[in-house]
């Protein structure tokens, strides 16, 4: 690294949290707006016509393909090309959807730009976080590490304020809306952080070749890779079609469908302060049991009542634990694995963890093609989440084993 890199370098840590912040605001524009701006805009754009509600369900899966092909290509895009550039484009990229989407021009131009704003999504989630924790001192990075996640609930939280207020009158609008909004931060980040940020030699960002003594636990980290992939396709039908079930199919209307999204987001800001707390009592392995359980009766709970009770608290406890999940899994890899193999552990559970979104995504598409009810769906979200419960105890009780 030059001198001017070095300094440039310095000047960033010395700045204390706008580092994590801009990673925060990453997560933001890619998850938060790129991805979940769309689910509460899917019963305006069926009932103006836009798209009949299969269509919708396939434009959703095809964002959550567009997320697994970044997470399967993101580590070598950020190795060749750097992070910055790979940044650059990639915020550039969502913003770019988001304007493209206000365009009423039928399934052959909408897929293609919900493909680029998962693949964007998932790539700033895999680029960005890594960026960060290297450049953060040891003691700084589990307080950089929640700021960083809070970005999806806020994101999500935006969305809810900015989509419903103006989808009424039109949907361009709101997706003129949340790209304005969009593109605001992104140059935010870019002009406060990012352009001046210097790319990590490779031997930093890649994967270290050499591996300490300490043996692998396959078993329990096969399992929690499992477990935690399954968690992402139980959290597909709140994550696409939650607005649009509670506005339509229990008729309840968008404004109702959208104050409920807020919750889920709300539950997303407060996820990963609560996982981090949680850990620190219980250690990463019982929190991650725990959050997985919450989340299988959250998912779970409008199969037993749709009153507003039960709908308050499946929002607010899904958006909670999904972040919750997300970084308990990220300290269970630490925990486990030797510091050589944790990059490369980390992105096949990143890997598994988007391929089952995408999989259940378009299965659950699928079905609701053929049965038309999304209650079917949440049902078959909550008894994958229970599948995934039983992988995250058994995994729990194999990495105790294992340290035996």
């Amino acid at each position: 690294m030059s001198a001017r890199a070095a300094t440039r370098s310095e000047a960033i840590e010395s700045g204390g949290w706008r580092l994590p912040l801009a990673g925060a605001v990453a997560l933001l524009l890619g998850i938060g707006l790129g991805r979940y701006a769309f689910t509460p805009l899917i019963t305006p754009l069926v009932e103006q016509h836009w798209f009949s509600d299969a269509q919708t369900a396939r434009l959703g899966a095809i964002n959550l393909l567009g997320y697994l092909c970044g997470a399967a290509s993101a580590h070598r895009i950020g190795r060749r090309f750097g992070e910055r550039r790979t940044i650059a484009v990639c915020l550039i990229a969502v913003v770019a959807s988001l304007f493209a989407c206000a365009l009423d021009w039928g399934m052959v131009w909408y897929a293609p730009w919900r493909l680029i704003a998962g693949w964007a999504a998932s790539t700033l989630t895999i680029v960005v976080t890594p960026a960060i924790m290297a450049r953060m001192p040891a003691r700084a990075r589990p307080g950089a590490s929640a700021v960083i996640f809070t970005g999806i609930g806020v994101g999500t939280i935006a969305s809810s304020l900015i989509v419903p207020w103006l989808a009424d009158a039109s949907i361009a609008a709101a997706w003129c809306a949340v790209g304005v909004v969009g593109g605001l931060l992104a140059a935010w980040s870019w002009f406060a952080v990012w352009r001046t940020l210097p790319d990590l030699p490779a031997r930093e960002t890649g994967t270290a070749h050499a591996v300490s003594g300490v043996a692998v636990p396959w078993l329990a980290i096969t399992l929690i890779v499992v477990a935690y992939g399954l968690s992402s396709a139980g959290y597909v039908p709140h994550s696409l079609y939650w607005v649009d079930y509670i506005a339509r199919e229990l008729g309840r209307g968008l404004g109702s469908g959208s104050a409920y999204w807020l919750l889920l987001g709300v539950g997303g800001v407060v996820g990963p302060a609560a996982a981090g707390i949680t850990a620190a009592r219980l250690g990463f392995r019982p929190a991650l049991v725990a959050s997985f359980v919450l989340m299988t009766l959250a998912t779970a709970l409008p199969l037993v009542s749709t009153q507003p009770w039960a709908l308050t608290l499946s929002s607010f406890f899904v958006g909670a634990m999904v972040p919750a999940i997300i970084t308990l899994t990220a300290g269970v890899v630490v925990d486990l694995v030797p510091m050589g193999r944790q990059q490369q552990i980390w992105g096949w559970a990143t890997l598994s963890f988007a391929a089952t979104q995408a999989i259940g995504g378009f299965a659950m598409a699928r079905l609701y093609e053929q049965i038309g009810r999304y209650i079917d769906l949440i049902g078959m979200g909550a008894a994958i989440l229970v599948i995934g419960c039983a992988c995250a105890m058994a995994g729990a009780v194999a990495a105790a084993r294992a340290e035996r």
